[in-house]
């Protein structure tokens, strides 16, 4: 609950900051002499950029389990469902978390968490995952998600998220609104937005969002490393980890929804847009923090 409460903080901190940057810029009058009201536009602005992203949040569980297929384990079946159901709530109780519901899904190796909960998340594992690696290694990857779920990084991402869109929709619209003054200057019957102002918010909708993505995808990228570490953590050692993360580098990963890459353990290609570093890094950064 606290950090859903610094998350409705901080949303109603980042409209203030641009309620009190337009107003020193002056972009409070040059909007209203052309119709827009600011509070109106920030509160639009909140609306899509944070409700969104909440919602989402607080959709995951269910999204997931619905667009991977996910089988929750409500009783296990068989000795490997026991085991990765006690692995997980061994790891909860180190981590200091609730017990996450724990689940398997068909596919290629790869493992994610998401909720927006510290105590009521959902930690899934793939049949692919399960089938090329070590109990010791599927360990290391259930550390990985534990980890991500105590440090709160659903939250963080979904803040994250939510800051971006913000700035996204009311940029845009602002020079939407300062596109379409320009061309339509001369116009004596402006009695409202103008086809510029439309061209130009989703034009720059597009390339606002290219630059939101990328910013998001560097934050989910550093999330990453710190999941690493304290998996080992969790698991008394480096070198679990390190396999497991080596045994993914010589596997094909799947790729899972984008609601819910950020938080899997391996990620796609495309090093910009990418919510994992490569795991050569990956391995590289656990094993220099093992030298210190």
């Amino acid at each position: 609950m606290k950090r859903i409460f610094l998350f409705i903080v901080t949303n109603l901190a980042v409209v203030l900051v641009l309620g009190i940057v337009a107003n020193l810029l002056g972009v409070n009058r040059f909007l209203t002499s052309n119709g827009l009201n600011l509070g109106a536009l920030l509160g639009f602005a909140l609306i899509m950029g944070f409700g969104g992203a909440i919602i989402s949040l607080l959709m995951s569980k269910w999204i997931a389990k619905m667009s991977s297929g996910v089988k929750v384990i409500e009783q296990p079946a068989n000795a490997d469902e026991a085991w990765i159901v006690d692995t997980v709530r061994k790891l909860a109780d180190k981590a200091g978390i609730g017990m996450p519901e724990v689940g398997i899904f068909e596919g290629d190796p790869n493992a994610f968490a998401t909720g927006a909960f510290r105590d009521s998340a959902l930690v899934a594992v793939s049949t692919g995952l399960l089938q090329n690696m070590t109990h010791q290694e599927i360990e290391a990857v259930l550390a990985h998600e534990v980890a991500h779920i105590a440090n709160g990084d659903m939250v963080t991402m979904t803040l994250i998220q939510g800051v971006m869109n913000t700035f996204v929709v009311f940029i845009s619209r602002v020079v939407g609104y300062a596109v379409d003054s320009f061309l339509r200057k001369n116009d004596e019957e402006n009695t409202g937005p103008g086809m510029g102002y439309y061209i130009t918010t989703i034009v720059m909708d597009i390339l606002l969002g290219f630059v939101a993505a990328i910013i998001v995808a560097w934050f989910s990228r550093q999330r990453e490393f710190r999941a690493d570490a304290s998996a080992a953590q969790l698991m008394g050692r480096k070198q679990p980890m390190i396999n497991a993360l080596a045994r993914l580098g010589g596997v094909h990963t799947a790729e899972l929804p984008k609601s819910m890459a950020a938080m899997g353990i391996a990620g796609g290609i495309g090093q910009l847009f990418s919510t994992h570093p490569p795991i050569e890094e990956r391995i590289a950064a656990l094993q220099n923090s093992a030298e210190r």
